[in-house]
């Protein structure tokens, strides 16, 4: 069975005070939340810890925005999987697009970096998508298929996400079209060997487009960005319909 799995990515948002005031709010809002849901929440490092504290024993799953590939070492700024199951992480993005523009983040370094995860029992979440300039050339299919063949090598397929992201379609206010969205996740599906990898859409995932989405026959779940910011609004996709 696919997991329907729902996680927000807070990126450079948010203090420590001001994620517990978000969890003292989000919680009560999905009390009666389906519990096949998986419910996550991608956290700056500063907050990881406070946040473990509050939703240890709760629906909530705690998440890291990255990973390095050695448990310890002289990379300044990097993060190890040591350090994240010690505070009770269980899941990390991994490659996601501003990591790979921003950071030089390469297929190589996120398969070291999905591998890292795995071992240390952390589920990543693989991000892969193209460019604008990339769908406009036709491209996006090779692309996708290129970053997970390269990425996925050595890689346990059942212990992984995958969030399909259109980079041209994040926090840009463009939405991919739920079809759209739904056929290449479906190529990215016949990639797999393992066919029940939860496979999720992200890309200006917002409450009022979050039930077209999920109801798609691909879409195992979302990757939501700005939209998860705010309790109620994180709530609602949480709650699609």
């Amino acid at each position: 069975m696919r997991k329907i799995i729902i996680a927000g990515n807070w990126k450079m948002h948010k203090t420590q005070g001001e994620s517990l005031d978000f969890v003292q709010s989000f919680k009560s809002q999905i009390e009666n939340t389906n519990n096949q849901r998986e419910v996550i929440l991608c956290t700056p490092f500063t907050s990881l810890t406070v946040m473990s504290k509050n939703l240890h024993g709760g629906r909530v799953k705690l998440g890291a925005q990255n990973i390095h590939w050695e448990d310890k070492g002289a990379y300044t700024g990097e993060i190890s999987g040591d350090m994240l199951k010690e505070i009770g992480v269980d899941y990390a993005i991994v490659g996601h697009s501003e990591r790979r523009q921003y950071f030089g983040e390469t297929d190589k370094t996120v398969n070291l970096r999905l591998k890292a995860a795995q071992e240390h029992s952390i589920t990543p979440i693989l991000c892969v998508g193209e460019t604008k300039q990339q769908r406009d050339a036709g491209e996006t299919e090779d692309i996708i298929i290129s970053q997970l063949q390269k990425g996925l090598v050595e890689v346990d397929q059942n212990n992984l996400v995958i969030a399909y992201e259109p980079i041209w379609a994040i926090g840009t206010g463009d939405t991919c079209e739920s079809s759209e969205a739904n056929r290449v996740i479906g190529v990215i599906r016949q990639q797999l060997e393992n066919k029940n990898v939860s496979i999720q859409y992200g890309g200006s995932v917002k409450p009022n487009n979050i039930d077209e989405i999920m109801a798609q026959s691909e879409i195992d779940g979302a990757l939501v960005g700005g939209a998860s910011l705010e309790p109620a609004s994180f709530a609602r996709i949480v709650n699609y319909q």
